[in-house]
Protein backbone atom coordinates (compact mmCIF):
# COMPACT_ATOMS: atom_id res chain seq x y z
CA UNK A 1 0.00 0.00 0.00
CA UNK A 2 1.42 3.44 -1.04
CA UNK A 3 -0.03 7.12 -0.56
CA UNK A 4 -1.11 8.66 -3.17
CA UNK A 5 0.56 11.34 -2.59
CA UNK A 6 3.59 13.17 -1.29
CA UNK A 7 3.06 13.96 2.57
CA UNK A 8 3.92 17.33 3.86
CA UNK A 9 2.28 17.12 6.92
CA UNK A 10 0.13 14.99 9.21
CA UNK A 11 -2.71 16.10 11.61
CA UNK A 12 -3.56 13.94 14.41
CA UNK A 13 -6.46 13.51 16.38
CA UNK A 14 -5.77 13.07 19.82
CA UNK A 15 -8.10 11.32 22.14
CA UNK A 16 -7.98 7.09 20.98
CA UNK A 17 -5.17 8.30 18.76
CA UNK A 18 -1.93 9.43 20.75
CA UNK A 19 -3.35 8.65 24.45
CA UNK A 20 -5.56 5.73 25.95
CA UNK A 21 -8.19 8.16 27.21
CA UNK A 22 -11.63 7.32 25.18
CA UNK A 23 -11.97 4.19 27.71
CA UNK A 24 -11.62 6.14 30.68
CA UNK A 25 -14.66 8.71 29.64
CA UNK A 26 -16.45 5.45 28.66
CA UNK A 27 -16.16 3.60 31.95
CA UNK A 28 -16.59 7.74 33.67
CA UNK A 29 -19.95 7.56 32.59
CA UNK A 30 -20.96 4.54 32.97
CA UNK A 31 -19.92 4.59 36.18
CA UNK A 32 -22.08 8.16 36.92
CA UNK A 33 -24.64 6.59 35.21
CA UNK A 34 -24.98 3.53 37.37
CA UNK A 35 -24.99 5.98 40.02
CA UNK A 36 -27.85 7.62 39.74
CA UNK A 37 -30.05 4.59 38.50
CA UNK A 38 -30.08 5.58 34.76
CA UNK A 39 -27.41 2.90 32.85
CA UNK A 40 -25.65 4.70 29.37
CA UNK A 41 -26.03 1.90 27.12
CA UNK A 42 -22.72 1.07 25.51
CA UNK A 43 -23.99 2.17 21.93
CA UNK A 44 -25.46 5.67 22.87
CA UNK A 45 -21.35 5.61 24.39
CA UNK A 46 -19.71 4.49 21.20
CA UNK A 47 -22.12 7.43 19.13
CA UNK A 48 -20.97 10.25 21.30
CA UNK A 49 -16.74 9.54 20.42
CA UNK A 50 -15.23 11.81 18.63
CA UNK A 51 -18.20 14.14 17.90
CA UNK A 52 -18.04 18.04 19.87
CA UNK A 53 -19.85 19.00 23.38
CA UNK A 54 -23.07 20.39 21.80
CA UNK A 55 -23.50 17.41 19.52
CA UNK A 56 -23.09 14.29 22.44
CA UNK A 57 -25.37 16.98 24.53
CA UNK A 58 -28.27 16.14 22.23
CA UNK A 59 -27.32 12.92 22.15
CA UNK A 60 -27.94 12.45 26.21
CA UNK A 61 -30.86 14.07 25.89
CA UNK A 62 -32.15 12.40 23.61
CA UNK A 63 -31.74 9.36 25.10
CA UNK A 64 -32.22 10.05 29.07
CA UNK A 65 -35.03 12.75 27.76
CA UNK A 66 -35.06 16.87 27.44
CA UNK A 67 -35.47 17.74 31.44
CA UNK A 68 -32.07 15.52 31.92
CA UNK A 69 -29.74 17.73 34.15
CA UNK A 70 -27.26 17.40 31.71
CA UNK A 71 -24.91 19.95 33.21
CA UNK A 72 -24.45 18.08 36.11
CA UNK A 73 -24.26 14.89 35.23
CA UNK A 74 -21.23 15.75 32.52
CA UNK A 75 -19.34 17.60 35.43
CA UNK A 76 -19.35 14.74 36.93
CA UNK A 77 -17.94 12.70 34.62
CA UNK A 78 -15.63 14.75 33.66
CA UNK A 79 -14.57 15.23 37.58
CA UNK A 80 -14.29 11.59 37.73
CA UNK A 81 -12.31 11.38 34.26
CA UNK A 82 -10.29 13.96 35.16
CA UNK A 83 -9.02 12.59 38.36
CA UNK A 84 -8.36 9.08 36.44
CA UNK A 85 -6.32 10.90 34.17
CA UNK A 86 -4.29 13.11 36.57
CA UNK A 87 -2.69 9.96 37.45
CA UNK A 88 -1.48 9.38 33.86
CA UNK A 89 -2.65 8.61 30.62
CA UNK A 90 -1.54 5.82 28.76
CA UNK A 91 0.04 6.85 25.10
CA UNK A 92 -1.33 4.33 22.50
CA UNK A 93 1.48 1.92 20.89
CA UNK A 94 4.14 3.57 18.43
CA UNK A 95 2.80 7.55 19.08
CA UNK A 96 6.90 8.18 20.06
CA UNK A 97 8.64 6.16 17.07
CA UNK A 98 6.32 8.09 14.54
CA UNK A 99 6.65 11.32 16.10
CA UNK A 100 10.34 10.51 15.77
CA UNK A 101 10.14 9.64 12.53
CA UNK A 102 8.42 12.27 11.00
CA UNK A 103 11.10 14.58 12.84
CA UNK A 104 13.40 12.88 11.29
CA UNK A 105 11.69 14.09 7.70
CA UNK A 106 11.16 17.09 8.76
CA UNK A 107 7.78 16.53 8.10
CA UNK A 108 5.63 19.08 10.76
CA UNK A 109 2.91 17.33 13.00
CA UNK A 110 -1.03 19.17 14.18
CA UNK A 111 -3.84 18.04 16.44
CA UNK A 112 -6.74 18.68 15.92
CA UNK A 113 -9.14 17.33 18.08
CA UNK A 114 -12.64 18.19 19.95
CA UNK A 115 -11.03 18.55 23.12
CA UNK A 116 -10.60 22.09 24.71
CA UNK A 117 -7.19 23.28 25.18
CA UNK A 118 -7.53 22.81 28.75
CA UNK A 119 -8.02 19.07 27.89
CA UNK A 120 -5.11 18.57 25.67
CA UNK A 121 -3.20 20.31 28.29
CA UNK A 122 -4.05 18.18 31.31
CA UNK A 123 -3.64 14.90 29.11
CA UNK A 124 -0.33 15.75 26.91
CA UNK A 125 1.15 17.94 29.45
CA UNK A 126 2.76 15.37 31.50
CA UNK A 127 3.65 13.16 28.70
CA UNK A 128 5.97 15.52 27.10
CA UNK A 129 4.27 15.53 23.79
CA UNK A 130 3.16 18.75 23.19
CA UNK A 131 6.24 20.54 21.98
CA UNK A 132 6.67 18.19 19.03
CA UNK A 133 3.52 19.72 16.71
CA UNK A 134 3.63 22.48 15.66
CA UNK A 135 -0.25 23.44 16.17
CA UNK A 136 -2.60 22.72 18.65
CA UNK A 137 -6.02 23.21 17.23
CA UNK A 138 -9.17 22.47 19.63
CA UNK A 139 -12.15 23.25 21.11
CA UNK A 140 -12.83 26.99 20.30
CA UNK A 141 -10.85 27.11 17.24
CA UNK A 142 -13.13 26.57 14.52
CA UNK A 143 -16.44 27.40 14.04
CA UNK A 144 -18.15 23.80 13.29
CA UNK A 145 -16.64 20.39 14.68
CA UNK A 146 -16.50 16.97 13.29
CA UNK A 147 -17.74 15.48 11.08
CA UNK A 148 -17.04 18.90 9.49
CA UNK A 149 -13.75 19.86 8.22
CA UNK A 150 -13.20 23.07 9.92
CA UNK A 151 -10.78 21.64 12.94
CA UNK A 152 -8.95 19.78 10.08
CA UNK A 153 -8.75 23.09 7.43
CA UNK A 154 -7.48 25.08 11.01
CA UNK A 155 -4.89 23.29 11.31
CA UNK A 156 -3.67 22.55 7.71
CA UNK A 157 -3.81 26.39 7.83
CA UNK A 158 -2.05 27.17 10.99
CA UNK A 159 0.83 24.86 9.11
CA UNK A 160 1.04 26.45 5.85
CA UNK A 161 0.29 23.26 4.40
CA UNK A 162 -2.60 22.58 1.34
CA UNK A 163 -4.73 20.50 3.29
CA UNK A 164 -4.15 17.94 -0.24
CA UNK A 165 -1.09 17.49 0.92
CA UNK A 166 -1.47 16.44 4.69
CA UNK A 167 -2.32 13.02 5.76
CA UNK A 168 -4.87 12.94 8.72
CA UNK A 169 -4.60 10.21 11.59
CA UNK A 170 -8.09 9.63 13.29
CA UNK A 171 -9.60 6.88 15.06
CA UNK A 172 -13.23 7.88 15.09
CA UNK A 173 -15.90 8.04 12.18
CA UNK A 174 -16.64 11.16 12.76
CA UNK A 175 -13.04 12.39 12.43
CA UNK A 176 -12.18 10.02 9.77
CA UNK A 177 -15.78 11.80 7.58
CA UNK A 178 -14.06 14.96 8.91
CA UNK A 179 -10.29 14.73 7.78
CA UNK A 180 -11.93 13.27 4.34
CA UNK A 181 -14.20 16.17 3.58
CA UNK A 182 -11.45 18.56 4.32
CA UNK A 183 -9.51 16.68 1.75
CA UNK A 184 -6.46 15.25 3.75
CA UNK A 185 -5.60 11.55 2.85
CA UNK A 186 -7.07 9.68 6.08
CA UNK A 187 -5.26 6.97 7.54
CA UNK A 188 -8.04 4.87 10.42
CA UNK A 189 -6.26 3.62 13.39
CA UNK A 190 -9.06 1.90 15.14
CA UNK A 191 -9.86 2.59 18.97
CA UNK A 192 -13.35 1.78 20.23
CA UNK A 193 -15.09 1.97 16.82
CA UNK A 194 -14.42 -0.82 14.26
CA UNK A 195 -13.68 0.23 10.79
CA UNK A 196 -16.85 -0.44 8.74
CA UNK A 197 -16.93 -0.42 4.81
CA UNK A 198 -18.00 3.01 5.00
CA UNK A 199 -14.59 3.98 6.81
CA UNK A 200 -12.88 1.94 4.55
CA UNK A 201 -13.92 3.77 1.08
CA UNK A 202 -12.97 7.45 3.18
CA UNK A 203 -9.70 5.89 3.95
CA UNK A 204 -6.29 5.84 2.19
CA UNK A 205 -5.62 2.98 4.89
CA UNK A 206 -7.02 1.12 7.84
CA UNK A 207 -3.32 0.35 10.62
CA UNK A 208 -3.81 -0.98 13.50
CA UNK A 209 -0.90 0.80 15.20
CA UNK A 210 0.25 3.56 14.99
CA UNK A 211 3.73 1.25 13.98
CA UNK A 212 2.18 0.36 11.12
CA UNK A 213 2.08 3.96 10.01
CA UNK A 214 5.17 4.27 10.32
CA UNK A 215 6.17 1.28 8.47
CA UNK A 216 4.04 2.78 5.49
CA UNK A 217 5.28 6.07 5.33
CA UNK A 218 8.66 5.17 5.47
CA UNK A 219 7.61 2.22 2.57
CA UNK A 220 6.02 5.67 0.75
CA UNK A 221 9.01 7.65 1.38
CA UNK A 222 10.97 4.90 -0.24
CA UNK A 223 8.88 4.09 -3.41
CA UNK A 224 10.13 4.62 -7.19
CA UNK A 225 8.36 7.27 -8.89
CA UNK A 226 6.35 6.23 -11.41
CA UNK A 227 7.56 5.68 -14.86
CA UNK A 228 5.81 8.49 -16.92
CA UNK A 229 3.42 6.78 -19.87
CA UNK A 230 5.17 7.14 -23.21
Amino acid sequence: MTLPRPVQAVVFDMDGLLVDTETVFRDAMMAVSERHGRPLPLEVFLSMVGAPREQNRQVVLDYFGQDFAYEAWIEEVSTLAHAQIAVGVTLKAGVVELLDHLEALAIPRAIATSSRHATVSLQLGPTGLIHRFQAIVASGDYARGKPNPDPFLVAAQRLGVDPAACLALEDSHNGVRAAHAAGMMTIMVPDLLAATEEMRALCVAIAQTLHEVRDLLDHAAMAPAPIPAP
